[in-house]
């Protein structure tokens, strides 16, 4: 199974020390874009805004090499930063099911994850385990989040469809 290519558009809206996106790219593990255009074509944006649940049906665009968009921003302005860069970029926009952070800044709020958390995440519901481990590594809390989160992740690697995922995570966080 090929890796797969991890971006980020990054709004620089966050303390600079506590930016999962820029240790990423710092660690050669995802490419960092500060413009929206400059994002791959093919993928899946992660819009908390987005109606689609990331779901089983997503694989085999990744499989053919697609890539996993992430919008780095300040959770405060998630709705301004998404209209911001709607229309500068072909991607589809995915929500991800309902998981716990393991982060230092929103440990415990449900959905709020940070940037490494939520590519992660994607790669896990994707099949792609490895690199959900290998991309955490680098920080404290990467562990943490993958057992936190260890049967939902489980399960939804496993639903059946996008529906499937919707009724687990309701399953899981009521």
């Amino acid at each position: 199974m090929s890796l797969v290519p991890l971006h980020v558009i990054h709004l620089a809206q966050d303390d600079p020390r506590k930016c999962t996106a820029r240790k990423l790219g710092k660690q050669g593990l995802a490419r960092v874009h500060n413009k929206a255009d400059l994002a791959p074509r093919r993928g899946y944006l992660l819009d908390p805004n987005s109606t689609v649940i990331m779901g089983p049906e997503d694989r085999e665009l990744i499989e053919l090499g697609a890539s996993l968009v992430v919008l780095d921003c300040s959770w405060k302005k998630i709705h301004e930063s998404i209209n911001f860069i709607e229309g500068k970029t072909n991607l589809e926009s995915r929500i991800l099911p309902i998981l716990l952070p393991a982060n230092p800044v929103s440990w415990g709020k449900a959905g709020r994850l940070s940037s490494v958390e939520a590519l992660a995440a994607s790669l896990s519901i994707l099949g792609h385990n490895e690199q959900a481990l290998s991309i955490l590594q680098p920080f404290n809390f990467g562990k943490q989040f993958l057992e936190l989160n260890k049967e939902p992740l489980e399960a939804y690697s496993n639903a059946i469809s996008r529906d499937h995922v919707s009724e687990l995570q309701l399953e899981f966080f009521g």
